[in-house]
């Protein structure tokens, strides 16, 4: 995290025997070990041990490059994978040619990653005992984490594995995967749980506002129930946000997404970096989990071909997420310049300010750059800038928030409580679109699903919305999206054969 260290270490990760296994010297005693059943005792103990959930959540480089962020957006049509060349890390390209299967290592490692995550939190929930406020308020997080990475797996994969704690030896084989009523069912009880005890916002402590909160409760839950259909209920939810009196939204697009946004009057949820560790080409943890986001610099307009406008703050990177004509197009047909250019750049626009590119013509390049989660200097550190940037993932802001509301209560029947919510988000100061007047039932419902295309841009939600829409093969389908095939991910290869898990339609 960006102001803790994690102090305990988790020798070996049982239940991501499903996934990965672990090695037989694993199962040789350590000298010196702190015996598991002493810890989880103390209320730093628990401490620690939650801190540990959240640091995993951080994990998207583990010995190759492994994003949940990466693995989402390039499913859509936001953008193309971009890098050097059709070959330049195949796991991301091959997402984004909807051409991967069971063995694509990015789809394998985010599988992983979200079970990592599910481990450690199921060690909090089970281990700690709730005998201080303290832990009761860790668990609770705990709960909601958990929930928040079976949400990504269910929506992702379909039926998946229910674990909720570990795994003896002779069950990794048997351990099959859940169907989707009861993963779903398990998140709703783990987080109307998690609301009943979590702090609001405002209670949180500077050095505690990584935390989840009540609000993020109650937004993961509102989530859930809206990817369910129950419109009634997850409407209630997002209402519960709205009227907190915790949350606003920010001036600009922009603001959101600087450095001086973070944690701010709109974010729910983020997963924290930091800029301050130091790293350089001789100690960044290739083979480990590094503490900046390093996904951000491969996101940059690639160096070989560009130079900065003098007054822009938006460096050089590797060239990845190059943003479609589609979605520039998108924006302009909307008049949604505000938003565009906190969004996407043109190389007409670079140009104009002053800056270069002398790349036209190379792979998946379009004409556009991206600059939400841009490369921007103002949010990076020494030594070597490209190793150094402390950009946050936003997983949960208010105008997500207000946007699902407005479908719930647009998919319940309520028009009249959907129309202010999405004019909300259109009428912030710096976006200053007009208000949508006399529109209802279907024709708002498009609304809905144009806005959330705009306002949430590469920010990793448009592939479950779409899939959940109904809508994925009408926009996915030139790229190669295969109706009864890609609405789901395919389940990692060794998980199938090691796991005896049953595979996914067509892979």
């Amino acid at each position: 995290m960006k102001t803790l260290i994690i102090k305990t270490s988790f020798v070996c990760l049982t239940a991501l025997a499903l996934t990965s296994g672990c090695k037989k010297f694993l199962d040789q005693e350590v000298v010196g070990a702190y015996p598991e059943q002493d810890f989880y005792k103390t209320d730093e103990d628990a401490t620690q041990a939650t801190t540990a959930v959240y640091d995993m959540m951080q994990a998207h480089y583990n010995t190759a490059w492994t994003s949940l962020y990466m693995v989402k957006t390039l499913l859509t049509d936001e953008s193309n994978a971009g890098g050097n060349n059709s070959g330049d890390q195949p796991q991301y390209q091959a997402l984004d040619d909807y051409n991967f299967d069971a063995t694509n290592a990015g789809v394998r490692d985010v599988w992983r990653i979200l079970y990592f995550t599910i481990y450690r939190a199921n060690k909090v929930i089970n281990s700690v005992k709730p005998e201080t406020d303290l832990r009761k308020r860790l668990i609770a997080e705990s709960k909601a984490l958990r929930a928040y990475n079976y949400l990504e797996l269910v929506s992702l994969w379909g039926d998946v594995p229910l674990v909720l704690a570990d795994i003896p030896k002779g069950g990794f084989t048997t351990t099959k995967r859940a169907p989707k009523a009861e993963i779903y069912a398990q998140i709703e009880k783990d987080l109307n749980e998690a609301i009943a005890v979590l702090p609001l916002k405002s209670q949180y402590s500077a050095a505690d506002k990584f935390r989840v909160s009540k609000g993020t409760a109650q937004a993961i839950l509102g989530k859930a129930l809206l990817y369910e259909g129950k419109w009634s209920d997850a409407a209630t939810q997002f209402e519960a946000v709205i009227t907190s009196a915790q949350y606003g939204l920010a001036p600009t697009i922009g603001s959101v997404f600087s450095k001086a946004g973070e944690f701010g009057i709109e974010s729910l949820m983020e997963v924290s970096y930091t800029s301050g560790r130091n790293y350089d080409w001789g100690n960044f943890p290739w083979g480990a989990q590094p503490e900046s986001n390093i996904h951000v610099q491969l996101m940059g307009p690639r160096g070989d071909f560009y130079t900065k406008a003098p007054a822009d703050s938006l460096i050089a990177g590797w060239g990845f997420i190059l943003p479609k004509k589609k979605m520039y197009d998108a924006f302009t047909a909307a008049g949604d310049a505000n938003r565009r250019k906190a969004t996407v750049m043109s190389e007409d626009e670079l140009k104009a300010a002053g800056g270069k590119w002398t790349g036209a013509g190379i792979w998946d390049y379009e004409g556009y750059f991206q600059r939400k989660y841009g490369s921007f200097e103002t949010q990076t550190g020494g030594p070597i800038n490209e190793l150094n940037y402390g950009t946050n993932w936003r997983l949960i802001r208010y105008a997500d928030v207000l946007l699902m509301a407005a479908e719930a209560y647009n998919k319940a029947g309520n028009d009249g409580k959907a129309l202010p919510y999405i004019n909300m988000v259109r009428q912030r100061p710096g976006t200053a679109l007009p208000a949508l007047t006399g529109v209802a039932g279907t024709a708002l419902f498009d609304a809905i699903v144009k806005e959330r295309q705009l306002e949430l841009a590469f920010e990793g939600v448009r592939f479950q919305d779409l899939v959940r829409w109904g809508k994925a093969a009408q926009e996915l389908g030139p790229l190669g999206f295969k109706t009864g095939k890609h609405e789901l991910l395919p389940i990692p290869d060794y998980d199938v054969k090691s796991g005896g898990l049953s595979q996914n339609n067509n892979y």
